[in-house]
């Protein structure tokens, strides 16, 4: 079925621009980064893997910009990274809540501080979720590790979902502490925790999706691909008995054009009654949205 044009789409993988320069990526993945490209000439942690970046990633504008592409294709709200030191987005998130939706990274090495930053990021920002990347923390932290199981227990508490970069990453960093094997074991231990995927799971799709299929609590969104690279293994699933467990989530601006993602979209295919959940209701059952006053910033 072609893609319905009347969907307000939920965007779970979005960024507000900082400008020519901005290097906080690098910053981020600090000493784990040893090649030279990515310590001194990339401008993106995985340049590597894309013909080219979009424009806007390199805009001062901020938010205007990204506002700007998200009426043009019909995104009604996008998820931002939302942390108390980033100025720009917390004022994306204040500014627009009706349109941006904030997740809070966490970093397990950071102890009991690191739990109590999450919950006064939903309390304070009000970010409707916790996002993590294991193989870029330093150290890394696997998904499974203990380090990680007080912040999946305040995710309970919270409720809130956390989204876990899963599988090979794209940066020139290790891969072991993103195996997708690793998530077995946090769902079955946390069955209340929504556990959503991001960034693939490649080289492991088949695993993600026998794992999806048997865990309820997981789920599996499209960060990072553009759509003519979608897994055929997530499609099939989608189109059967997927079809509650698979989000759409984009990489603008930071590696993909929303033009680039929505007009490969157009051909994507999702059979009829899959595309509304994809594009939208899965993520608002997910963040808890469905639910009143979720989402808006204090």
């Amino acid at each position: 079925m072609p893609r319905p044009t009347d969907i307000g789409v939920i965007d779970l993988m979005m960024g507000i621009p900082k400008g020519p320069g901005d290097d906080s990526w690098r910053r981020f993945l600090g000493t784990q980064l040893r090649d030279q490209e990515s310590r001194e000439t990339y401008r993106f942690p995985a340049e590597y893997m894309y013909k080219s970046l979009p424009d806007q990633r390199f805009s001062t504008d901020g938010a205007a910009a990204v506002l700007g592409e998200m009426d043009r294709f019909g995104v009604e709200r996008g998820m931002i990274t939302v942390s108390f030191d980033d100025e720009l987005a917390v004022a994306a998130l204040k500014d627009h809540p009706e349109r941006f939706l904030g997740a809070f990274p966490v970093d397990p090495n950071a102890g009991m501080e690191g739990v109590r930053a999450l919950r006064r990021a939903v309390e304070e920002l009000g970010v409707v979720a916790a996002s993590a990347m294991p193989s870029g923390l330093n150290p890394p932290v696997p998904i499974n590790d203990k380090r990680f199981y007080p912040l999946y227990a305040a995710c309970v508490d919270l409720d809130i979902p956390i989204f876990v970069c899963a599988g090979v990453p794209g940066p020139r960093i290790p891969f072991a502490a993103q195996e997708v094997a690793l998530i077995d074991e946090v769902c079955w231990y946390f069955p209340e925790l929504r556990f959503v995927t991001r960034h693939g799971c490649e080289p492991w799709v088949d695993l993600a999706v026998k794992l999806l299929l048997k865990w309820p609590n997981l789920y599996y969104s499209t960060s990072a691909f553009a759509p003519k690279y979608y897994p055929r293994q997530i499609l099939d699933f989608a189109n059967t008995r997927g079809a509650d467990k698979v989000l759409y989530a984009g990489y603008f601006p930071m590696g993909l054009s929303l033009e680039r993602i929505f007009t490969e979209l157009d051909d994507l295919p999702l059979h009829d009654g899959v595309w509304e959940k994809f594009l939208r209701t899965n993520a608002l059952r997910v963040l808890g949205l469905d639910r009143s006053g979720r989402g808006t910033a204090a």
